[in-house]
């Protein structure tokens, strides 16, 4: 499958509304490219000024703050780009002191290989929480620090582990796991969550994914790590009861990584497939989403155990 590139333009001060629109349209991944940020790098590298290229500084001091995401190359996706663009004219809308930029949108069209392997310059191995180091297959760690490795190489699919999302979601499931815990893992991704929580002794059987591309990634992921991650069930849980049944019972933990509307809705059927005294660990959700999110929760019989916040984002843990 081919894919869209789709340019947003804004401003530094239009970044959380812009993320926030995204979201609500789906779109969880993105990349960001803030012009304030060469800035401050200047500033904090001004004795080195003579090592940064003239050339590179006048570009990106003219550069325009903007946010690149990827949509499919088909009906769904062009779909998905005509609720973007009307929700970024809603959002002009409301801006009445034009602080938040042009936002508007430019598009190419990327071919699938080079949307696989573009960004591989800027992935490179960082720790996450108490005990991981996430590498892609690619680089090398000289001194783990005593930290697992876990191998990544996302494709394209939502999951490299540098966002704050996913980076809470594995240090809740650092507390949460205990060896021999049957997991479920909704909305996978490049499988990073199913793959942690199996390393840290989870019996991992079953991971959920709308795109079938995501679970053979997944899959793919998991075999670079040595370990198992069970079946994947492919489609949408909150829309679909035979796929909703198909997922089974019986598990001591779910991991959610998904938006705030698909996690309100799916509140009830997660507490149904966990055992009492089960967690649910998830994230995805923008703050100023998370009182719906715990309300609904709550509602379906949840003790929220903590909510960790990250910027505009935020991960519930919680015990049936």
């Amino acid at each position: 499958m081919d894919w869209r590139e789709v340019t947003i333009y804004t401003t530094t001060e239009g970044i959380g509304p812009v993320e926030a629109l995204l979201e609500d349209n789906g779109v969880e991944g993105y990349v960001l490219e803030d012009a304030a940020d060469f800035e401050e790098f200047l500033k904090d590298t001004e004795i080195y000024w003579d090592y940064v290229d003239e050339d590179l500084v006048r570009e990106k001091r003219a550069q325009e703050t903007c946010l690149k995401i990827y949509l499919p190359d088909s009906d769904e996706g062009a779909k998905q780009y005509a609720d973007i663009r009307a929700a970024l004219e809603n959002l002009k809308a409301r801006d009445e002191e034009h602080a938040w930029g042009r936002l508007c949108t430019e598009t190419t069209l990327t071919r699938q290989e080079d949307w696989e392997w573009g960004w591989k310059q800027y992935f490179k191995p960082f720790p996450v929480g108490k005990g991981f180091m996430i590498k892609p297959s690619w680089e090398t760690v000289e001194d783990p620090q005593g930290r697992r490795i876990l191998e990544i190489d996302p494709a394209s699919s939502f999951g490299t582990g540098s966002h704050d999302t996913t980076q809470l979601c594995m240090m809740a499931l650092e507390d949460a796991v205990k060896p021999g815990d049957k997991l479920l893992d909704m909305g996978t991704g490049s499988g990073i969550l199913a793959i942690a929580a199996a390393m840290l002794g989870a019996d991992v059987q079953t991971i959920v994914d709308i795109d079938e591309n995501c679970l053979k990634t997944a899959h793919e992921n998991a075999e670079k790590n040595h370990v198992e991650i069970g079946r994947g069930l492919c489609g949408d849980a909150l829309r679909d009861p035979k796929l909703a049944e198909d997922i089974g019972g019986g598990y001591d933990v779910i991991v959610a990584n998904i938006v705030a509307d698909v996690i309100i809705g799916m509140s009830p059927m997660f507490a149904d497939k966990l055992v009492k005294g089960g967690t649910l660990i998830c994230s995805g959700i923008l703050n100023e989403r998370a009182e719906e999110v715990r309300a609904a929760l709550e509602k379906s019989g949840f003790t929220i155990l903590s909510h960790e916040k990250s910027d505009d984002w935020s991960a519930f843990a919680a015990k049936k």
